[in-house]
């Protein structure tokens, strides 16, 4: 079965506790890491929640159970996020950030290349409507 088919992304990342693990890694590596820091210091202080809502979404996402809607309600990432301005360097550091956790993690190259694929198009919605509301340029 190919990434993108059923829940086999889902089953791929190693289901709802490999999701956690690789979110965890996410903001570890956003906290400690110069380069990724500015996106660390956009979360609230108490990144629990974020790294909650992260998780749920990325179950839902990849397959596996809409957890983001049974605890959140329906979402949509470019009016959930329209509150912060993300340019382009933003939305490259989201993916870079999530790249390296991917890499530090046991994944296999093409679930990796996938995911940061697959990724990109919420980034860049996210990234269009912060360009549309706060009319920055990159």
């Amino acid at each position: 079965m190919a990434y993108g088919d059923g829940d086999s992304t889902y089953q791929a990342l190693g289901k709802l506790e490999g999701i956690r693990t690789l979110v965890e890694a996410f903001y570890r590596i956003m906290e400690s890491t110069p380069d990724y820091r500015p996106l660390f210091d956009m979360h609230p202080s108490n990144t629990h929640v974020s790294i909650d809502k992260l998780v749920a979404f990325l179950s839902g996402w990849t397959g596996g159970e809409r957890l983001f809607a049974k605890t959140y309600g329906q979402i949509s990432l470019p009016q959930a996020h329209a509150h912060l301005i993300v340019t382009e360097k933003e939305k490259q550091m989201w993916l870079g950030c999530m790249s390296d956790a991917l890499d530090t993690l046991d994944y296999p190259d093409d679930l990796k290349a996938y995911l940061i694929e697959k990724l990109n198009f919420p980034a860049t919605r996210i990234h269009q409507v912060s360009q549309a509301r706060h009319g920055h340029d990159d």
